[in-house]
């Protein structure tokens, strides 16, 4: 082997070592970097369930917000500088109304797909609730704390809002149908909005109509460009569909259609529903969207996109039909300059004060289902079991991060203090399906089970499998997810030998959700000296075979 091919390899070897060192030292993901270090990007730029995606720019700084369902805090907020790399800078709902409502769990329910946008030196997020109405909050600053909800609309099935304000400065919102709630669907409606942007005016226009040309359509996005006002509206479904554009020169029509994105050739299913997006010197323009992944949610894409007879074409149009195909890499934004790697947190030390963003539950919570300790843990208090409990599909306080990755692994470190029969600590992979592994209390003793779920959803009872009697207290819980979300779960007592136990899982997605990881405490019935857990750690990891 020549001199040159060793130095070659050394300096490879270097920047693999080199960049390793920096996920360990910055928290950067150590199983999904979609920012390739050469100029180049890989797809998904955000291998989790960040569903329904809507960004804005401001400046140089762009926000990502996403549909969150019954979790809580909801709307999380993303930011990058270059569509690339991300991170979570914080949430816009703390707290989810009407809050009786979300203090149990709503699979399916709470914040569908909304919208983002800067005006008037604050931003605006519209969300819908399909059972309760649109609602709109604001804050000068994304990491402030946002306002509490406003109900701009109240009524069931409404969905998908997104404010335009045109030149002379009247505020719109365009919207679609869920006929599950409303009983009519696959048309959008345009109202005005009033100045202050928190209600409607009028009854609104039906700009279009999808019945015939494009059944299913949703998601609208508006905006203008060379005159023409722009609605960027999926259709076809959410795992098959496609991404079509409407455009007129009257805000209310009547509109032309054009597909500007499909699956085409490629493996990329229902490419769809997401955001338009330009390089701070508007030379470039960008689409983020999102494709359905079963048991990984939806994941973000990021694809070119270019201007042609002032029709956008997003993807890459490699068949020359004018309509786009989504890219699996492409080189990188220009934006101006590199920005540092980053992508959104997932392992946790717990050594802050708060919960680390990546963190949600499944409800409202209560202010005794958490603390963090000065000692750097989280502690989990056991909290009892409802009346008709079934499983723990409908136990709100179970916290949960999204799936990081394709294929990961997942340990934490706990230590239970239990005191009473049947507290039960448990870590595990959640969904209409799932599966976990458990730490309960017995006698004077502590059982460690796994224990699955299937048909979850349906009210459908476990089956556990007890492992073994010990008196040991800390235990070291790992599930490691293989290609296909296919889970092994094993345990370790002392954090080097871990054993396998189960048999492996078929990980499931929820209702309109990805699966997810879940940490939880319980008890059978309520005591006023509650036991906890002490997770001293919680990480993710490559899975390297």
């Amino acid at each position: 082997m020549s001199k040159k091919v060793l130095i070659i390899i050394s300096f490879s070897f270097f920047l693999f070592c080199q960049r390793t060192a920096q996920a360990q030292s910055s928290g950067i993901s150590k199983v999904w970097v979609p920012d390739l270090g050469n100029g180049h990007y890989k797809n998904p730029i955000l291998f989790a369930d960040y569903s329904d995606p809507d960004v804005c720019r401001v400046g140089k700084d762009y926000y990502l917000v996403a549909s969150s369902f019954d979790a809580v805090p909801g709307l999380p907020i993303l930011h990058s500088n270059d569509l690339v790399n991300w991170t979570i800078v914080g949430h816009a709902l703390l707290r989810q109304p009407p809050y009786e409502h979300f203090s149990k769990t709503q699979h399916g329910n709470g914040v569908w797909a909304p919208a983002i946008r800067y005006h008037n030196d604050s931003f605006y997020i519209y969300y819908p609730d399909p059972d309760f109405g649109i609602y709109v909050v604001k804050a000068k600053k994304v990491t402030d704390t946002w306002t509490d909800p406003v109900l701009v609309e109240s009524g069931k099935g409404l969905e998908d809002p997104c404010p335009f304000w045109d030149n002379d400065g009247q505020g719109y919102l365009v919207n679609a149908f869920a006929g599950s709630r409303a009983g009519i669907r696959n048309i959008l409606v345009l109202h005005k909005l009033i100045e202050a942007g928190t209600k409607l005016q009028g009854e609104g226009v039906i700009v279009y109509d999808g019945h015939k040309d494009d059944p299913g359509i949703e998601g609208p996005k508006m905006y203008k460009r060379n005159s023409y006002y722009y609605i960027f509206a999926p259709a076809g479904g959410v795992s098959g569909g496609y991404q079509m554009v409407l455009r007129s020169k009257n805000i209310y029509g009547p509109y032309e259609r054009k597909t500007v994105m499909h699956q085409g050739g490629t493996a990329i299913n229902g490419p769809h529903q997401g955001a338009w997006v330009t390089t701070p010197d508007g030379k470039q323009s960008w689409f983020i969207h999102f494709r359905d992944m079963d048991a990984y949610g939806r994941v973000d894409y990021l694809e070119p996109m270019v201007w042609k007879n002032d029709w956008p074409v997003i993807g890459v149009d490699k068949d020359g039909d004018g309509i786009g195909e989504p890219v699996t890499s492409y080189t990188k934004p220009d934006v101006g300059k590199t920005y540092p790697i980053a992508t959104p947190q997932t392992s946790d030390e717990f050594n802050e004060h708060a919960l680390g963003l990546q963190w949600q539950w499944q409800a409202n919570p209560k202010a005794t289902w958490h603390y963090m300790t000065s000692t750097g843990a989280l502690r989990l208090y056991t909290s009892p079991l409802q009346k008709g409990y079934k499983n723990y599909w409908d136990v709100p306080n179970i916290l949960m991060q999204k799936f990081p990755a394709d294929k990961f692994i997942a340990t934490t470190k706990l230590t239970f203090h239990a005191m009473q029969d049947q507290d039960k600590v448990g870590f595990g992979v959640m969904g209409m399906d799932y599966a976990y592994l458990s730490l309960t209390k017995e006698n004077n003793a502590f059982k460690i089970s796994v224990v699955s779920c299937k048909n979850a959803v349906d009210g459908a009872k476990e089956n556990e499998q007890v492992i073994q009697s010990t008196g040991d207290s800390t235990v070291f819980f790992r599930v490691k997810v293989a290609a296909g979300a296919k889970c092994q779960f094993s345990y370790s007592v002392d954090g080097k030998e871990y054993i396998n136990v189960g048999n492996s899982f078929q990980a499931k997605e929820g209702k309109w959700i990805g699966a997810k990881l879940g940490l939880f405490c319980t008890s059978a019935n309520w005591y006023k000296d509650a036991g906890f857990a002490d997770f001293d750690w919680f990480h993710i990891e490559p899975l390297t075979n």
